[in-house]
């Protein structure tokens, strides 16, 4: 019996926890033998899958680069690289039709050759001589990796270098011969969270055991990290102790000991060269000595020099402040200019701001078509004013553009379309939730609408993330060009319009974020854009959870549900794996007062054997150790126990993303769309035939 609700029972699908039992994988192979049975053997499927193939490994797609040095480097992934390709080029090069490319390391070739089923995950390369990095490939993509030291130079990883095991690890470079490094050092090194608690300092050719603490969080913190700024003149070792998901401490590693930067836990704090930038998640007063207080709201960004700061004065610059359409999506160095990109009712204005003698210069950053959204690819924050930006919209392909401040924007690359948008629009409109908030969403579908159609309603609504408009081939190919809508909704829970647009929805009134999906819902049927049994729900992650409180919670408002790589077992979630560093968001399942609210839509304790719900499909991963596959494994285990119409594919490998490659990602696309195309009716009952 559970020990704070004596009305919950106990948990019959506990046995599904074990993550590689061989009794689990025997279920999830049965159940996954029936969906692809049932969902996945026709031609339609084939050739949809096909399609979106194409899609994922077209070679017109846009190479993203990040500058490191003078090289613009590059992760690749193709139908002859399927793990893929890290490799780099010039500036020159790269503005070509057909860049020469240096590939470093070939990820196929190094999983053939070491008999490893190796993912890339990234690499962390040392300043300035970026002749070093540290390279991190998981086993079929998991957070956890393996760390290995790459010569760059030479084209092969280092012997005898810095090496560490698999692990949820933290590494950064000092300078060539010491790093920083989080790990699992043992018993009691990790947090509850599962993520490194202790940082130490290890140097070249000594053994890891013999590594210098230099901070120590507490267990019950998410993770501490530290990193050090190696730019001339502003040399620092910087330490972050993530309290939890909202609330961290910054410090500054000197010779006489750790100095933290004191502002709000729950404000981001950031350092380039001599400034320091503070954006507030609450409102702060602050006193500064002979001027009295000034008060800042959330939300906004505020600047000052860090010595100053340290020296005791509180006089901020005013770089960003909100208001009731208007926040701050993200900021970006260059060497000498701060970027700002704002959203104003979920469109994206970019501005840059530069630091002067007589104070800061505001001024928008024009040269490009607004479509939808204009995202910061990437910015060289040490050595120039270089940045890129992308421009996109639902129906417009990306295109990706380059400039240093002050200079000319040029279109560097585009991206072909990947479907037929010429009968196509995008709107936006608002619903009005149960409080009387007004919701965004956007609406994506035929310019000339005669009747309802099948229609796919994606959302998150959690951790003060943005959904911005973007380009989607496979959404365009696999739902668009065959008929369908496609709904993305502005939920609060992200950060759409700041801080209080998250704020409102954390912990006690979460269920506000779904009452917000269900106003979409209802708001797209009285616009006549489609009805209940055409209407799909699709979400990951916390946006599996979403669509599974629209399962239990909302049955008679949608036609078909997917949730993928999803939380579903509030009660037990910050038990599973990565599960305790979400409590910030969610709540304590433990103490009494949060499960009360938690049980309200837990997914997981909300299915009734004698209550009708649409169809639904369960995607997720062996491999992800972020969101345990319990969660799934166990909803679908009680929804088949009770008869209802519930399918389930859970791929062995392939991480959070429920796929390693894009082979596997097509297949789980494929899946999602066949699976939506046979269960939305038309309200006879009949399968919609739109997907035909």
């Amino acid at each position: 019996m559970d020990e704070l609700d004596p009305t919950v029972e106990h948990d019959p699908h506990l046995w599904l926890e074990d993550v590689t039992g061989e009794d689990v994988l025997d279920w999830v192979r049965g159940h996954n033998a029936a969906t692809v049975d049932r969902y996945a053997s026709g031609e339609r499927f084939a050739t949809l899958r096909d399609e979106l193939r194409e899609v994922l490994d077209a070679d017109t797609r846009i190479p993203y680069v990040r500058r490191r040095g003078d090289h613009l480097y590059n992760f690749w992934r193709d139908a002859g690289h399927p793990r893929g390709l890290w490799r780099r080029t010039t500036l020159e090069s790269y503005r070509t039709a057909e860049p020469e490319w240096d590939v470093l390391i070939d990820v196929d070739a190094l999983a053939e050759r070491e008999s490893e089923n190796w993912v890339w995950q990234g690499a962390t390369v040392l300043r300035p001589g970026f002749q070093r990095c540290l390279v991190e490939l998981s086993r079929g993509g998991a957070d956890a990796t393996v760390v290995r030291e790459f010569d760059l130079e030479r084209r092969e990883f280092v012997e005898d270098g810095f090496v560490l095991p698999e692990a949820k690890s933290s590494v950064a470079w000092i300078d060539e011969d010491r790093i920083f490094v989080g790990t699992d050092f043992g018993e009691g090194s990790l947090t509850t969270s599962g993520y490194p608690r202790l940082v130490k300092e290890w140097k070249r050719g000594t053994p890891l055991e013999d590594a210098t603490l230099v901070f120590e969080g507490q267990p019950g913190d998410v993770v501490v990290r530290a990193v050090h700024d190696p730019t001339q003149g502003w040399e620092r070792d910087v330490i972050r102790r993530a309290i939890d998901f909202y609330h961290s401490e910054v410090h500054l590693r000197t010779d006489s000991g750790l100095v933290r930067i004191d502002v709000p836990d729950d404000a981001e704090a950031t350092l380039h060269r001599e400034w320091l930038l503070v954006r507030t998640r609450s409102p702060w007063t602050v006193r500064n000595e002979g001027a009295g207080d000034a008060h800042y709201p959330a939300g906004a960004l505020l600047g000052i020099e860090l010595e100053r700061f340290l020296a005791g004065d509180r006089d901020f610059t005013v770089l960003f402040e909100p208001d009731a359409h208007t926040s701050l999506d993200y900021y970006a160095w260059t060497r000498n200019h701060l970027l700002l990109g704002t959203l104003v009712d979920v469109k994206t204005r970019l501005r840059v701001l530069t630091p002067a003698a007589d104070g800061w210069r505001d001024e928008p950053l024009t040269g490009f078509a607004e479509v939808g959204a204009v995202d910061l690819v990437a910015t060289d924050s040490h050595d120039s004013d270089e940045f890129f930006v992308e421009t996109s919209g639902y129906t417009e392909p990306p295109a990706l553009l380059r400039g240093e401040v002050g200079g000319p924007l040029d279109t560097v690359k585009s991206a072909p379309a990947f479907f037929d948008a010429t009968s196509m629009t995008a709107t936006q409109h608002f619903a009005t939730s149960d409080d009387g908030t007004r919701i965004p969403y956007f609406v994506v579908g035929p310019r000339e609408r005669t009747e309802p159609s099948p229609t796919l309603l994606a959302g998150y609504g959690g951790f003060e993330i943005s959904l911005t408009p973007s380009y989607s081939g496979v959404i365009g190919r696999g739902w668009l060009a065959r008929g369908g809508t496609y709904v993305v909704a502005n939920l609060r829970g992200g950060g759409e319009y700041g801080p209080d647009w998250h704020n409102q929805v954390v912990k006690t009134n979460r269920l506000r974020v779904y009452e917000d999906f269900a106003a979409v819902a209802r708001d797209l049927v009285a616009r006549g854009i489609t009805t209940p049994q055409l209407l799909g729900v699709q979400g990951g992650s916390n946006g599996g959870l979403l669509t599974g409180v629209m399962l239990t919670r909302y049955p008679e408002l949608v036609g078909a549900v997917v949730s993928q790589v999803p939380l579903l077992d509030m009660r037990r979630y910050h038990k599973l794996l990565a599960g305790a560093s979400w409590m910030a968001e969610y709540g304590d399942p433990d103490v009494a007062e949060e499960w009360a609210y938690l049980k309200q839509y837990s997914p997981y304790h909300n299915v009734h054997s004698d209550r009708a719900y649409p169809p639904t499909l369960f995607v997720t991963s062996t491999r992800d150790d972020r969101v345990h596959p319990a969660h799934a494994r166990k909803m679908m285990a009680t929804m088949h126990a009770d008869g209802h119409d519930v399918a389930y594919y859970e791929n062995i490998e392939g991480g959070h993303g429920a796929a390693a490659d894009n082979a596997q990602l097509a297949f789980k696309w494929a899946l999602v769309f066949e699976f939506l195309w046979q269960r939305l009716s038309d309200g006879t009952g009949r399968p919609g035939t739109a997907g035909t």
